[in-house]
């Protein structure tokens, strides 16, 4: 039995047919070879679209490496700052150190000086005290005092007067320089009896009479208040006593007064 297809209206494709005549078509194309000459549009795309990817991809790392670049710069200048103000720091610490130690070195050069100057200041003392002392007129007798006084008369002096003065001294009493001096005569002296004369650091003579014993001799140097003999009644003498002058020479009738004598250099007499 055959069947015919009616006449009249006609049913558009369905789907399926479109799609197996489209892929027909394709599969023609192919054989003739136009596919090739179509797909060839697509393989420039891929071409094009790998050269943007790559140069995209430069780009992105060309500007890495800027960055890079930057980054690295700006450390480089980081540290150079830490350097400098390392350096300055160091710098500074050698400054304080140095000016520490200049500081330390002019406080000891101070000290030092005002040591030296007390030290000056001391032996000045000392020097000026062993002037003092070696300036200084004692008492021939210490704690005595005068009994017959300068130019009184009798007819015990062969002069008719009293050439210098006595102090009262028991036999053996120490008697001393009353000033520093030298000693021009030691010995015998006739009516003086045992006598010393010394010559003074002034240029003045003093002389001690009528001494028990002697204990210095001629140029010896003798300092104020040093013993030099013990008192006695030797020579022309009515009893124990130091007899004292005062003179311009070592000879006997350049005296003067010995109260006065001693009062000008100090002494209560």
């Amino acid at each position: 039995m055959a069947f015919t297809r009616a006449t009249g209206k006609h049913r558009a494709p369905s789907r399926l047919t479109r799609r197996s005549a489209r892929a027909a078509g394709i599969a023609a194309l192919a054989t003739t070879g136009v596919i090739g000459s179509l797909s060839s549009p697509a393989l420039a795309a891929d071409t094009e679209s790998a050269k943007v990817t790559e140069t995209g991809l430069s780009q992105a790392i060309g500007l890495d490496a800027t960055i890079a670049d930057r980054i690295e710069a700006q450390a480089d200048a980081q540290k150079r700052q830490a350097d400098e103000v390392d350096r300055l720091k160091a710098k500074a610490e050698a400054e304080a150190r140095a000016k520490a130690a200049k500081a330390k070195a002019e406080a000891e050069r101070k000290a030092e000086a005002r040591a030296k100057e007390v030290r000056e200041e001391k032996a000045r003392a000392a020097r000026a005290a062993e002037r003092a002392r070696l300036n200084a007129f004692h008492l021939p007798v210490a704690g005595s005092h005068v009994t017959t006084g300068y130019k009184s008369g009798g007819s015990l002096w062969s002069s008719g007067s009293h050439s210098g003065v006595d102090f009262m001294a028991a036999s053996g009493s120490s008697v001393v320089a009353v000033g520093a001096g030298t000693v021009v005569e030691a010995g015998w002296g006739g009516a003086y009896g045992n006598n010393i004369v010394l010559r003074m650091a002034d240029g003045t003579y003093t002389q001690y009479g009528h001494l028990s014993s002697i204990g210095v001799s001629v140029g010896q140097s003798v300092s104020s208040g040093q013993q030099i003999g013990l008192s006695g009644s030797t020579g022309n003498s009515t009893g124990p006593h130091l007899h004292f002058e005062a003179r311009t020479t070592p000879d006997y009738g350049s005296d003067m007064d010995p109260v006065g004598y001693l009062r000008s250099h100090g002494l209560n007499v």
